[in-house]
């Protein structure tokens, strides 16, 4: 078997003092070490050739290969396979090229400073990921680490946490750590006055709500007044049902045809799926994006135009597919079930007589379940009280086989 011509050695802010004999091996043995200029600094001067780090940071991925059968060094902070070059890596090259000798990181690092069980510790990154993303995990009680992006990170989470209802959160920076210069600060999100600390820095955060905090539960059926919407909107009672009908999975793909608000989208999203919402009016485009910013899954994608067209732009083929609009219409759903994957489900609610007729006739035609759906609220009447229905939906369910 040929011998790995790559290694990934993780490295601490003690430099090569941290290290163990292997990894000062695979340094002092490099043909080629490449990494940031601040890695690169730690190592003394060599034979070896030094290939730093240029914007934009995916080009550097074509010079690695490059490097291909010539022993390469890459330098990478702590552990290269949490959020690190090294898991970017290894999707590259088959893991038999490819040596990874991790070092403490950040996360263990931190852990060990403050007593936490990293087990029980939610261990995120808002480098390179829109800070939106945090809002997901707005929960009481919670403890999340965080990479950083800069040194105003830690400010603009204080921020978020204040704006969102959760400013008596505890908020720790802690600089550079493992090495002579750490440091650590730490005050209430909404006393947090610290505008910018090192750039080289980790995140904690203990959640605490305000009391007047909205608490946003993970499960389907989130409330209606917790999107911005025209009353374009699967109402709350109806959108724990249909999400229940998809079956959401961690990482399976579904498209929300017809998104209008993206509540169904973002929800499939929220319980840990990826999602394409399929909008034709520009306006509602602009709204399912504020709503997943301001959900904390702001990775959705908004596609603008008229289905079933627009479909022919989305490369992925979709584990579900939801259709909340267009209904009515039999060459939208032909299109959708051709797309769907082979042991997926597709979801399609109709509200007008037209589109329960289409239904009526694919359920005819290829099977799968048919439901009806009612709904009523209580509301004020005068000085009494009455219950006021929504309309009904049918709701078709099929599982292609």
């Amino acid at each position: 078997m040929n011998q790995p011509w790559l290694s990934v050695v993780g490295i601490g802010e003690d430099g090569l003092d941290g290290l163990t004999a292997a990894a000062r091996a695979l340094i002092a043995q490099a043909e080629v070490l490449a990494g940031g200029t601040r890695h690169l600094a730690m190592v003394p001067e060599s034979p070896a050739e030094r290939l730093c780090w240029t914007a934009p940071f995916a080009d550097n991925f074509e010079r690695i290969e490059g490097l291909r059968g010539r022993r390469t060094c890459v330098l990478a902070s702590g552990d290269p396979m949490w959020f690190g070059i090294g898991a970017t890596l290894a999707r590259m090259f088959p893991a038999e090229q490819i040596t990874v000798l991790p070092h403490p990181g950040a996360f263990s690092l931190a852990a060990a400073r403050l007593g936490w069980a990293l087990q029980d510790t939610l261990c995120l990154s808002v480098h390179g990921r829109p800070i939106d993303g945090i809002a997901l995990h707005l929960q009481p009680r919670r403890r999340l680490l965080l990479l950083a992006e800069d040194g105003t990170s830690p400010a603009k989470l204080a921020a978020l946490l204040t704006a969102r209802g959760f400013g008596a959160s505890q908020l720790t920076a802690l600089e550079r750590l493992g090495g002579p210069a750490e440091r650590r600060l730490s005050a209430p999100a909404k006393a947090w006055n610290h505008p910018a600390v090192d750039n080289l820095n980790t995140i904690a955060i203990e959640m605490r709500a305000d009391e007047d905090a909205q608490l946003l539960s993970l499960v389907p059926g989130l409330p209606d007044d917790a999107y911005l919407h025209d009353g374009q909107l699967t109402k709350r009672e109806l959108r724990a049902v249909t999400l229940a009908a998809l079956a959401p999975c961690p990482g399976a793909l579904l498209w929300d045809v017809g998104a209008g608000c993206g509540s169904v989208a973002i929800e499939w999203a929220r319980a840990g799926g990826n999602a394409v919402a399929i909008e034709r009016d520009s306006a509602h485009c602009d709204i399912i994006a504020r709503n997943a910013a301001h959900l904390g899954v702001p990775q959705i994608p908004v596609l603008a135009g008229e289905a079933p067209e627009v479909l022919a732009e989305i490369c992925n083929t979709p584990d579900a597919v939801f259709i909340g609009g267009g209904t009515s219409r039999p060459e939208l759903i032909e299109a959708c079930w051709a797309r769907l994957r082979p042991g997926g489900r597709l979801v399609a609610n109709a509200v007008t007589t037209e589109a329960e007729t289409a239904l009526l006739a694919w359920q005819a035609a290829q099977g799968g379940e048919l439901t009806r759906i009612s709904v009523s609220r209580l509301s004020p009447t005068g000085r009494f009280h009455t219950w006021r229905p929504l309309m009904p939906v049918t709701q078709y369910v099929g599982v292609k086989r």
